[in-house]
């Protein structure tokens, strides 16, 4: 048989492979099949990994993304394949993690002519891929098209696409020549080393140097600057607290690590963001503008890696441009000395009563079970070596509030995008990109039923192939949309609408037990430390399925929460007898708010 030549398919694995791609995450279709077939061809390098749906596929490229680094890369076909991307292609933009979708389209013949699953593909990604977004026209273009997607997913940290018609797909590799209307380029782009100018830095630290009460705000921006961060913020005796997606990057066990800050954040954040008369920002563009200091209270630095993101959630005085860890070591020598000040030992203070506050929530009698305690039990748990995914809901408050992540223990979650249905995606990520690893997916009983039961098939169909068995999947099973119900009452001052929060019952232990996994279902705080030990020394992946109290309270830290409480209470009374327990609930925590805003 005569060898077959190589496609432009094969060129578009080819040059994945040198952009040192190692899995595709997708889901195939008649649109995208020469793409198949050249995987098929290529022997598994880079490896597909079939999800079961192509939102679920997206959202793993996500994770493998925030888990490694790398870019994120995932396929589909045309039509309804190319619209489910765009969950997951939203994610990567809003977080800004770099990813590159590759997308079949019908032959370029037949476009315009409403053919079978034919979409103006250029109008459904113009958005999510505003920095780049191509359909290949003629074999020439591929490489091009590749090595321009992944420099600007690379460059920009945000989602980038590639439209490949099926005839084109199918057509012979063209030769690399040199000629008119031909573009030749290479798979090559190297991280840049980015720093302020000198006076720049110089202004910043007069800012910081003058502040008695400085407070740190730090990001998912400071991954690789935490001795930077910790440096800098003992130099200036300053608190330092985090935004969700900067929660894994910084040592949250210091005496003046204050914890997550916004609605879902501690008593000690709002109280350094509320008393400090100095900020400085990190890497962090988080939207919860409320949970700021006040407009005029405090001067303010900030760094980032993009300059758009300078003075975007408050008021700055100086702005600087630069990569976390080199701009911060830069600025480390032009700060002055503290010796111990009030403002730390204040801050401290705060942290410790944080601590005993939170411990007394997860105490909290609850019907059956309080999902704080879950949580918090997890910390005592955890391997050193762990990686963790949140899924999106009341899960997060738990996490944030209560999870102690070891150093080095990444945990990613759909934050500015907030997806539900992420978890299982990610966590699956996770444990694809390092299979010698534990892994543990937080996840609400609503996004389990969204997309996280079909993603344990997956779980089930592959983890014998990995090293270390362990995934261990905590579902929170309150048969309740609990955090919207609580932004009903919050925000509306609505109460509870059955129709549209309550879930259907699922026995999510016993399906796990269905598809050969290991199911643990506790309904009682004598039973969480235990399931616990069992789940992450099983010999194979494991559901907890934790029968947990919907009414326990999603209280802000004071002094926001305190204006919440009105509509909170006026909500609950309009629920009768049935909001009885969750006025309790919310009465007791408000107490112990109250208690630790006095003191």
């Amino acid at each position: 048989m005569s060898e077959q030549p190589k496609l432009v398919a094969d060129v578009v694995v080819e040059r994945l492979r040198e952009w040192g791609v190692s899995r595709i995450f997708g889901y195939s279709g008649d649109g995208i099949n020469g793409f198949m077939g050249a995987l098929r061809r290529a022997g598994g390098d880079p490896e597909l990994i079939q999800a079961r749906h192509e939102e679920n596929a997206a959202l793993m490229a996500v994770g493998h993304a925030k888990y490694t680094g790398e870019v994120g890369v995932m396929t589909s076909t045309q039509g309804p394949g190319a619209v489910h991307l765009l969950n997951g292609l939203y994610d990567a933009k809003l977080d800004h993690v770099p990813v590159v979708a590759i997308v079949g389209q019908q032959e370029t013949t037949v476009l315009g002519s409403e053919y079978q699953q034919e979409i103006d593909l250029q109008s459904l990604f113009k958005d999510v891929a505003a920095q780049f977004l191509q359909t290949a026209l003629a074999p020439e273009q591929m490489p091009m098209l590749i090595d321009r997607a992944f420099r600007t997913a690379l460059a920009t940290r945000s989602p980038c696409v590639v439209v490949l018609p099926h005839d084109v797909q199918q057509e012979e590799a063209p030769s690399p020549e040199q000629k008119h209307g031909v573009v030749v380029t290479a798979p090559e782009w190297r991280r840049p080393h980015v720093v302020p100018r000198e006076e720049d830095l110089r202004r910043a630290a007069e800012v910081l140097d003058a502040g008695e009460r400085v407070a740190l705000l730090v990001g998912q921006g400071v991954r690789e600057a935490g001795d930077e961060v910790r440096a800098v913020a003992e130099r200036l005796g300053a608190g330092v607290t985090t935004s969700l997606l900067g929660k894994p990057w910084w040592d949250e066990s210091l005496p003046y690590s204050c914890g997550v800050m916004g609605h879902l954040g501690t008593s000690a954040s709002a109280h350094l963001m509320g008393h400090c008369d100095t900020l400085l920002v990190v890497g962090s563009n988080d939207p919860w503008t409320e949970f700021y200091p006040a407009p005029g209270q405090a001067r303010a630095v900030q760094v980032d890696l993009d300059g758009r993101h300078l003075g975007n959630r408050y008021p700055v005085e100086v702005g600087l441009t630069g990569d976390a860890a080199d701009t911060l070591r830069a600025l480390l020598p032009l700060l002055r000395q503290r010796g111990a000040t009030a403002w730390r030992d204040k801050v401290e203070d705060q942290v410790r009563a944080w601590h005993d506050l939170a411990e007394q929530r997860s105490r909290l009698e609850a019907r059956p079970l309080n999902p704080e305690l879950v949580v918090r039990a997890l910390s005592a748990h955890l391997p050193q070596d762990a990686m963790v995914s949140v899924d999106v809901g009341s899960v997060v408050y738990w996490y944030a509030r209560h999870l102690r992540l070891p150093p080095g223990v990444p945990a990613h979650l759909s934050s500015t995008l907030a997806s539900m249905g992420s978890g299982l995606p990610y966590g699956i990520a996770a444990k694809l990109s390092a299979p010698d690893r534990p892994v543990v997916a937080l996840v609400g009983d609503g996004a389990m039923q969204m997309n996280g039961i079909a993603e344990l098939i997956t779980v089930a169909h592959r983890w014998r192939d990995w090293s270390d068995p362990r995934f261990v999947v905590l579902v929170l099973h309150n048969r309740e949309l609990a955090e919207v119900t609580w932004e009903q009452r919050e925000t509306e001052g609505d109460p509870r609408f059955d129709d549209s929060q309550s879930l259907p019952a699922f026995p999510y232990a016993g399906y796990a037990e269905l598809l050969g996994l290991r199911g643990i279902r506790i309904d009682g705080p004598a039973a969480v430390e235990q399931a616990w030990t069992e789940a992450l020394a099983a010999d194979r992946p494991t559901v907890i399925e934790a029968v947990t109290d919907p009414d326990v309270p999603l209280l802000p830290p004071f002094p926001a929460g305190r204006e919440k409480l009105d509509s909170f209470r006026r909500a609950l009374a309009q629920e009768g007898p049935g909001g009885e327990h969750a006025r309790d609930l919310l009465d007791r925590q408000a107490a112990q708010e109250e208690r630790l805003s006095q003191g």
